[in-house]
């Protein structure tokens, strides 16, 4: 491994949400986790961040910590989406916390138990979530996020090869590869759907920061190696926040992988004292659905 791919790291991954006040009870009084930061756009994102749509839309960063040491959740809300149908590409994100495991309990949030001390609970949407029912690291929680693959070996070999991973398991009976950048992050797991990966419309990204100065260069790697980059580098801006560069690619499967320049990210990720009352006023503020019920329409089902 050479250095500077130690110098990767995983930020985050994209949930679609249609529903942000349910989305907002699960992650604050299930999970335990904290809003890091709220932001509100009038326009679609030019790296597609919030999906397909052009429309106003809403960004929500809820994590255990601070995002320079935490694995986080980016929960995005386009105003006029009501649901997004599921695929088979996310598979899961495991969590360890005794405590979300009590709070699911306390608060009549279904669980199913699925293995020794391991609970499946589901977020709004459907999106899976295990949680392990042991006591809260003091570091961060969350263990792994688990991707769907067509070909492990050819996945493996983009997320090793080409991206800089290093492998840490790999189980032939459970058809999984688990690997990351380095120990002390979050982890990537590989799982061998035996047939075609199936992205719905609630695909998400999955994030990761690096030096700025690899952007070009992986960008080029990529070309090299004719593989799809979704979004060439490209600065994005969040109004009175710093300006980042990202280049978004998509593996052999089409899911979307996003690299960030570690040090204008830095900045716009820092955490606003002020996120758990931005999302709680814009939820206040939200009349979509009322104006949706009034107009005797439904949302839209992407």
């Amino acid at each position: 491994m050479s250095l500077n791919m130690a110098l990767r790291r995983v930020l985050h991954f994209v949930f679609k949400v249609g529903d942000r006040a349910k989305t907002a009870t699960f992650y604050r009084d299930v999970l335990g986790m904290k809003i890091l930061r709220h932001e509100e756009f009038e326009e679609g994102c030019k790296a597609t961040c919030n999906g397909p749509y052009d429309g106003k839309w809403s960004k929500t960063m809820v994590g255990f910590g601070p995002e320079d040491d935490h694995f986080v959740a980016e929960l995005t809300y386009n105003y006029g989406v009501g649901e997004y149908q599921l695929g088979n590409d996310f598979l899961g994100l495991t969590l360890q916390s005794s405590q979300a495991v009590s709070n699911a309990k306390r608060l009549g949030w279904p669980l199913t138990e699925v293995g020794e001390a391991l609970y499946l609970t589901q977020a709004p949407g459907g999106y899976p979530f295990y949680l392990v029912d042991k006591e809260q690291p003091s570091s961060d929680p969350v263990q792994k996020v688990c991707l769907g693959v067509s070909d492990l070996q050819k996945s493996t070999h983009y997320w090793t090869k080409l991206l800089g991973m290093k492998v840490l398991e790999n189980n032939e009976e459970k058809k999984t590869v688990l690997m990351g950048f380095s120990d002390s992050q979050c982890k990537l797991e590989l799982h061998d759907n035996s047939g075609a990966v199936d992205h719905g419309t609630a695909f998400g990204r999955i994030a990761f920061s690096c030096p700025r100065e690899q952007l070009p260069g992986l960008e080029a790697l990529m070309k090299n190696e004719n593989q799809k980059i979704l979004t060439p580098l490209v600065s994005l801006d969040t109004p009175g926040k710093a300006t980042v560069e990202v280049v978004i690619l998509s593996d052999p499967d089409g899911h979307e992988i996003c690299f960030v320049g570690d040090e204008a990210f830095s900045q716009l990720s820092m955490v606003d004292p002020k996120g758990n009352e931005l999302l709680d006023k814009a939820m206040a503020e939200d009349k979509s659905d009322e104006w949706f019920a009034k107009h005797n329409k439904q949302k839209a089902a992407a």
